[in-house]
């Protein structure tokens, strides 16, 4: 059980509680030494930022904006390339022009960047060829080779880690900022890849349009000097909360305000293995003030779920929690519906989001992990649909994603087959959407939220 009163909280208490998926290092002098030099160094993102995003996204809760979160599986240290970060927030731009076109919403775009190091896995080791070691745990932790040497957890990656995520987030800086994600550049965010997809036309013809009421709104006098919005974006990162010293040495207290927030992203989350009663994930979240997602899978009872709010946010503050749903395709219908309506009920303020990726995971016939774009698209369709019937808002959608050119998905209009998967298939751990099938699921999700503010307009009529 949940406990009815936490204790006081300060960013060590979660070391009290049972922490799983954190790694055994071998050397807690140099682990420890680590993480007292990162609690030094100046934090990623500020208190600010993330009031900022808990802001946006309780609007977001009201049903007058969309949430896109989204990026790597498990960002790689041998992958830290600026044309891999651009490429990548190229194409939430992308997802983003479709969205907030068809549901004429703001759309509050999150990536999985700069920071998303760390992954938990089913067991604590790997076996090859009657070997064991340790499982890789992420590039925070140790390295994917398949050797004692790379498998043993290693202190110093963090940092490596919080370097790679000071530069990434530099560079998203940048890009939202500095003229990239001007929307009079909305035609030449198309990457060259794409252009074999069937939904590629489409969106060239979005873009046309786009470009015409741009057109209109200079002739008028309205151009980016004079509106800022048009020449840059408001972008946030996030990650699993998972590596708990990392997270807690990027923990400051705010001096305009005195509460506390995890400097190391703008919004964390919990995962499905990691929100059980009793938890040091969910100790140590409790106390931050950055918004905070909670990935709710078939497993997740209405009871717990309603005191795992409780816990972390007693307050109902809107935009402070998003539920990330992950049931795969064929278990929405089964476990969603109980969760609306006991989350109903007892009044919490929440974001619905959808994560139609980890539930569709299954073996290719080569032995490659996958995920079958057309049950990634059903998850997506069975969520509204539920959400629609219950009465409720899907607000959100959260997936693994890449701008890379990676065949590590099968199907979409590209149609990947099994046998085409080892051509490109990079991830370091989870399979990815590429570009192509990122935007054809945009177009798709716009369809059903055209379709959703179609409907709330006839009834207000």
């Amino acid at each position: 059980m949940f406990p009815d009163k936490p204790g006081a909280w300060t960013p060590t208490s979660w070391r009290a509680h049972e922490a799983r998926q954190l790694p055994t290092y071998p050397d807690s002098v140099a682990l420890a030494r680590v993480e007292g030099e990162l609690k030094s160094y100046p934090p990623l993102v500020f208190a600010g930022e993330a009031r900022d995003l808990t802001d946006q996204l309780a609007t977001v809760e009201a049903g007058k904006a969309f949430l896109l979160q989204g990026g790597d599986c498990a960002e790689s240290f041998a992958d830290f390339h600026p044309n891999n970060i651009r490429d990548t927030f190229r194409v939430l731009l992308q997802m983003a022009v479709v969205l907030t076109f068809a549901s004429k919403m703001p759309v509050i775009k999150v990536g999985r960047m700069a920071g998303q190091f760390a992954k938990p896995r089913s067991g604590d080791f790997e076996e090859q060829d009657g070997v064991s070691l340790p499982s890789y745990r992420g590039d925070n932790v140790n390295d994917m080779a398949f050797t004692a040497e790379a498998r043993t957890p290693d202190p110093e990656r963090m940092r490596t880690g919080y370097m790679q995520s000071a530069a990434t987030l530099n560079l998203l800086r940048a890009f939202a900022s500095g003229g990239y994600a001007n929307l009079h550049q909305v035609h030449k965010w198309n990457l060259d890849f794409t252009g074999r997809s069937l939904w590629s036309d489409q969106y060239k013809a979005l873009a046309d349009r786009i470009g015409e009421a741009l057109d209109f709104m200079e002739a008028c006098g309205i151009s980016p000097e004079t509106v800022p919005q048009l020449k840059g974006t408001s972008f946030f990162t996030s990650h699993e909360a998972l590596l708990l010293g990392y997270e807690q040495a990027m923990t400051r207290q705010d001096s305009l305000t005195g509460d506390w927030y995890d400097t190391s992203a703008h919004m964390l989350w919990i995962g499905d293995r990691t929100r059980f009663p009793g938890s040091a994930h969910v100790e140590f979240l409790r106390g931050v003030g950055n918004p905070l997602g909670l990935k709710c899978g078939p497993t997740t009872e209405p009871d717990d779920l309603i005191r795992l709010l409780d816990t972390l946010n007693p307050g109902n503050v809107p935009g402070r929690m998003t539920l990330i749903t992950r049931f795969g395709h064929d278990k929405v219908e089964a476990h969603l519906p109980r969760l609306i309506r006991a989350v109903r009920q007892e009044g919490r303020r929440v974001i619905w989001s959808c994560d139609p990726m980890h539930g569709n995971t299954v073996k290719a016939a080569g032995g490659l992990k996958t995920r079958p774009f057309d049950r990634i698209l059903a998850e997506v369709k069975n969520v509204f649909a539920v959400h629609r019937a219950e009465g409720s808002h899907a607000g959100g959608i959260h997936i693994e994603m890449t701008g890379q050119n990676v065949t590590e998905c099968t199907g979409g209009a590209i149609a990947i087959t099994d046998e085409g998967l080892a051509d490109r298939y990079q991830t370091q751990c989870d399979p990815r959407l590429n570009a192509s099938q990122s935007l054809e699921l945009a177009f798709l999700i716009a369809e059903a939220l055209k379709a959703e503010r179609d409907a709330h307009q006839a009834q207000a009529a």
